[in-house]
């Protein structure tokens, strides 16, 4: 059986989730993230393993559109939300995958999102921004869920791929980015391991690469 190590060339799945003040990485509030990291069990079966999330606060001069709060109804300035600098929410979500990286000896992180690309994007300004030096994700390779659920179930909406999978989905808990983040990485992981358990891979070739 091979390890998580091997099974992606060295790369550790990670699930990756932002809600944001808009479309424009660039310009509009990254305002929650979460991360699951995927982990392989004694079965060599794929499980979401452990998840941070962080409420963020808008960076300085950040955009943030009245349509982007209503479709996720996050309120920036409610009392409660306790959210968190840029800096902070990604040193908070990245330490424990470093930490992951070094125990599994995986070289570096890759994104696994539904329609990743809006993810990364929101990801590497974020860490643009704050000038960060050790992200542990690769800058723009991704593992997407939306592709996956259109080969494998035909459905590309997040929601209709999950419960097309047999998994459950709450419609009222949906675009926040802790819910987003553990369905997306359920449903990476019933994906992969419907694959293999049709096949898919060998092992053995695998392991000579």
């Amino acid at each position: 059986m091979i390890d998580l190590k091997v099974r992606f060339r060295g790369f550790l799945p990670v699930a990756v989730d932002v809600e944001t003040g808009g479309f424009n990485a660039d310009t509009d509030a990254l305002l929650e993230i979460a991360a699951c990291i995927i982990e392989m069990d004694d079965d060599g079966r794929l499980v979401p393993g452990d998840l941070v999330m962080r409420h963020v606060e808008p960076f300085e001069g950040a955009n943030i559109e009245q349509a982007a709060l209503e479709f996720t109804g996050i309120k920036p300035d409610h009392p409660l939300r306790m959210a968190v600098p840029e800096r902070q929410a990604l040193s908070d979500v990245f330490q424990p995958i470093r930490r992951r990286l070094r125990e599994t000896g995986c070289k570096r992180a890759i994104l696994v999102g539904h329609n990743p690309a809006f993810d990364l994007a929101f990801l590497n300004a974020a860490i643009a921004r704050v000038d960060y030096k050790r992200s542990p994700f690769h800058p723009f390779s991704s593992f997407d869920t939306a592709t996956l659920g259109g080969m494998a179930y035909g459905q590309t909406v997040l929601a209709r791929a999950v419960q097309a999978a047999g998994l459950d989905w709450e419609s009222e808990e949906a675009h926040s980015a802790r819910y987003d983040t553990e369905r997306t990485a359920q449903l990476f992981c019933t994906i992969v391991n419907r694959w293999q358990a049709l096949g898919g891979l060998d092992p053995a070739t695998l392991a000579k690469g």
